[in-house]
């Protein structure tokens, strides 16, 4: 097995006992970067002589017996977190020639372990996506057939993931952009509760839905990384000062005695049917290990999507208000005046996606519609919390598809807004609860595209979810299947 094939513990126990060193592992990556990644485009910058340097500090750090979990373990960071000394610009000509003078929270946590970074990953500009198509850099390829998306907006942490690009990758994930992009890459990615991992040094998109996650090749690994970058943090106002335990202690607990529970609202018309197919093998399974399958109801799922992209745009056309060209990022003056100099520089910068998602957004939150969009979205929002706080009066977990279906064609949704949002329709209510939930991969199409299967949990219990992620990993073998 190539060194790059490897998880992240088949990699540290390498490390640990000597047979490998963290400058092979990075060189390995690099190389392979090189050969393959020009088919997927899921970096944007490869860091490879910063790369290198962290990795002689790792391994100064592992024969001094100091080795933390991740120390030496190539990684890779979706290109929305700020990153000291490297370009950050989000996919957008916005933010060209923005370095940032400090690390976010969640990158400065991977440091501290002398986690090695690779580079900044391809996304959909400023996370507004559903396929990384919508990149200034280009799109994102899908490992599995190159042909169709990787899926949004984590797309390149996801696709970098599956085509053993890094050993694992942080996404974010504003309404399934870590999800479904894992799912559509046959990768586990785990969306945290809201306020579990920090958001300081993170570019917003909606300050009220995002959060930062975790892609790799199996629950395991997954679980580590999340057990790195987890905790409170005083620089982040949305942080929750909550005990994270100790995800690794229970993952081999099993699921027996479970209850899990099916929503009769996202088992619908328009699932393609190997989705459905595979979800119903996935609910077997579960059955099977000892789980409880249960029937339950989110009523108020058909308003998710509308309330999603109310509350989403609204946010964004406040966040994305402070990209003027003055502070930092691309500028564009004629010498015309100021409005004109703001006007040009934001019609240059920002791609088509981000316009329409400002303009929904500010019409939203406009003089005499206030009320009627953005409050009235805010109230859906608290009855969809509130669907699920029930449905945990019942179940530990929630089971439901990631996406309607597997993998599109590139540019097959390009031109339809609508449809492309509706690929969402089965992510989005999980980050309008804030609870957490994660995709893991669960069967293949047809056409041989993955296939993943969501787990939702409590707030703050993404230890239930990560176990009977583990305990459906171990009695199948979706995850070590890998694109030819």
């Amino acid at each position: 097995m190539k060194l790059t094939d490897l998880t992240i513990h088949g990699m540290r126990e390498l490390l640990d006992r000597g047979e490998t060193t963290a400058r092979e592992l990075t060189d390995a990556f690099l190389n392979r970067i090189e050969a393959v990644d020009s088919r997927i485009n899921s970096y944007i910058r490869v860091t490879a002589e910063q790369a290198r340097e962290a990795a002689e500090r790792a391994d100064q750090r592992i024969q001094a017996g100091k080795a933390a979990p991740l120390t030496g373990i190539p990684l890779a960071l979706k290109d929305i977190f700020i990153t000291e000394g490297i370009e950050t610009t989000c996919a957008s000509k916005i933010l060209s020639g923005f370095v940032p003078p400090y690390n976010g929270t969640a990158v400065a946590k991977l440091l501290e372990q002398d986690a090695v970074i690779l580079g900044k990953l391809n996304m959909d500009e400023f996370a507004m996506g559903s396929s990384s198509e919508n990149s200034a850099y280009g799109p994102v390829h899908n490992p599995w057939d190159t042909t169709r998306i990787a899926g949004g907006s984590s797309g390149g942490s996801a696709a970098c993931v599956a085509a053993c690009l890094a050993a694992g990758t942080l996404g974010t994930d504003t309404g399934g952009s870590i999800r479904q992009p894992a799912s559509h890459c046959g990768v586990v990615g785990i969306k945290p509760t809201y306020g579990r991992v920090s958001r300081y040094g993170v570019i917003a998109y909606a300050s009220s839905l995002d959060q930062v996650g975790p892609l790799a090749h199996n629950v395991e690994d997954c679980a580590l990384l999340l057990q790195a970058v987890a905790g409170y943090d005083p620089h982040d106002s949305t942080s929750v000062d909550c005990p994270v335990p100790d995800y690794l202690a229970t993952l081999r607990e099993g699921v027996a005695g479970l209850r899990i529970g099916l929503p009769r609202e996202y088992f619908i018309e328009g699932l393609d049917p190997c989705v459905k197919n595979a979800i119903e093998n996935a609910v077997a399974t579960f059955r099977e290990l000892g789980a409880e399958i249960v029937d339950i109801s989110l009523p108020h799922t058909d308003y998710a999507v509308a309330c999603y992209y109310l509350i989403a745009t609204a946010e964004a056309s406040s966040n994305l208000a402070r990209y003027d060209g003055v502070r930092f990022g691309l500028r564009q003056d004629n010498g015309s005046g100021l409005i004109d100099m703001y006007r040009a520089s934001r019609a240059a910068g920002f791609g088509t996606e981000v316009k329409r998602r400002i303009m929904l957004g500010t019409f939203a939150l406009s003089s005499g519609y206030y009320d009627a969009y953005y409050l009235k979205a805010q109230k859906v929002r608290t009855l969809i919390r509130n669907d699920f706080a029930e449905a945990f009066k019942q179940v530990d977990i929630v089971l439901a598809p990631v996406a309607p279906t597997p993998a599109f064609a590139l540019g097959e949704k390009a031109g339809d807004p609508l449809q492309m949002y509706l690929s969402d329709i089965f992510t989005i209510s999980v980050n309008l609860a804030g609870t957490c939930g994660l995709s893991i991969p669960c069967g293949f199409s047809a056409q041989k595209l993955p296939i993943g299967v969501q787990l939702i949990g409590k707030p703050f219990d993404e230890a239930t979810i990560l176990r009977a992620a583990q305990a459906f990993e171990s009695a199948t073998d979706f995850c070590t299947s890998a694109p030819v």
